[in-house]
Parts: structure tokens; sequence; C-alpha cells
């Protein structure tokens, strides 16, 4: 990887990630960051890398993609959530349509907030690897809401920001 750098994650609720979905977006995001015409786009940021966090949640009645875009130590630091397919989806490469629209709409919100021009089109995604399956996943639980009698069911801006453990 060269400019872009992907944190995947996930909201659960029985403690189990949409493993292939996680695949899918990275598998994405990956051909992304190999495509000369993606890397002449970013160049235009003026930042050098872009940490594109990804967390799907279920699929909740919120509005999507929610985003926590922000500078820091010379790289953007772009965390978003996604809904993730009903039932986990099925093998990843039947989830590759959703996750390209995720993450070229997660980009769409990167260009809209740093002033770029036109997303590039998207390459064919290549085979996807035999390696690309051994994922790092960050699971949390969905959190209760304070004084309430249902779950929260979605992640506030706030938590999107400290889901991967980092501090701006």
């Amino acid at each position: 990887m060269d400019w872009l750098h992907p944190l995947m994650g996930t909201t659960t609720v029985d403690g189990r990630a949409p493993q292939a979905y996680m695949v899918a977006l990275q598998h994405v995001v990956v051909t992304l960051d190999g495509d000369p015409a993606w890397r002449r786009w970013w160049d235009a940021a003026g930042v050098a890398e872009c940490e594109l966090g990804i967390v799907a949640e279920g699929p909740l009645d919120h509005l999507r993609p929610s985003a926590d875009i922000c500078k820091v130590s010379g790289k953007l630091r772009a965390h978003f959530t996604c809904a993730a397919p009903e039932a986990g989806g099925g093998r990843p490469a039947e989830l590759f349509p959703l996750a390209v629209h995720e993450v070229t709409g997660m980009f769409e919100v990167i260009r809209e907030a740093m002033g770029l021009g036109a997303l590039p089109p998207v390459p064919p995604l290549p085979e996807l690897p035999d390696h690309a399956r051994d994922l790092d996943v960050t699971c949390k639980p969905v959190p209760p809401e304070s004084n309430a009698a249902d779950p929260q069911g979605y992640l506030t801006l706030t938590q999107i920001k400290e889901f991967f453990g980092e501090d701006s």
C-alpha cells in the first residue's frame, strides 16, 4: 500500500463480523490504492496518506455514511460507517458491487470535504487473492445509550472517531 491505508472494523450484536463483506471492502480499497489514476487524483489533495477507517454496522435506520474526517500528523484520517449486508452476505466476490458503491461514496465525501476534482473511474477488480481472506477486523459490541431502554443501534461521530483507539 502506498497512499491509502485501510482500517477495518465492525459493530456486533452477536460477536460475529460480516467477514465476506469486510474482505470485499478491503479488496476495493487495495485496488484503488494500486491504481495510477486514483494516485494522481489523491496527489491533488496535498496530503501524503489517507487512513480510511471503515466500520460496518448492521442494517440500521440512520444516514450513511457517517464520517469523521481530519488531518493529523501529515495524513488525512477519514473514518466512516457503512451498512453491512443482511445476514452477513455471501462470498466476497458477490459483494464487490456493494463494496465499490460504499467505498466510492466515502471518497465522494472526502472529495467534497477537500475540494478535489471528480473521482476517477474504479478500475476492474482483480481476482481476490487467497491471503485476502486473512483480515484483521476490529469488532466492538453496539453500545447501549445511557438511560435508554433500547440499544442505541448506531455509532455516534465521537464513537467513530474513537473506534480504532486513536486520538486526534
